[in-house]
């Protein structure tokens, strides 16, 4: 009996070590600063419209219009945010690419004729 105390003590010991390693490692990330990049938009572009940040760190993404409302759209991702007319404000997302590869964002307002052409490329490397 005394036996199986120390075993279960041993493990509660393990387990309580692992979750604040764990914790620790969440609380590092979330006190990472994140990497800002100021977009500016208008019609029928995104400036810059491509940029690099660092795979698994938080990316700020400051938008701001130059002319009318329009939408800013991260493919495959919940981000879908407005970006109000010049003058009324700026739109701000924080993203974390989970792994490297190519974003794609684009305008998710109807904006014009040139609509379609509104798209850019987050590369995390």
């Amino acid at each position: 009996m005394k036996q199986m105390f120390t075993r279960l003590n041993i493990l509660l010991v393990l387990m309580a070590a692992a979750a604040a390693s764990t914790g620790a490692s969440v609380a590092i990330a979330l006190q990472q600063k994140p990497h800002v990049i100021e977009i500016f938009v208008e019609r029928f572009s995104f400036t810059p419209s491509e940029f690099r940040v660092k795979a698994g760190a938080p990316v700020e993404i400051r938008l701001r219009s130059d002319d009318t409302d329009h939408g800013f759209r991260i493919v495959g991702t919940d981000i879908n945010v407005t970006i109000p007319k010049r003058g009324k404000g700026v739109a701000t997302v924080t993203f974390v690419p989970p792994q490297p590869g190519k974003y794609v964002f684009e305008c998710s307002k109807l904006c014009g004729a040139g609509h379609s052409f509104m798209r850019g490329t987050l590369i995390a490397e």
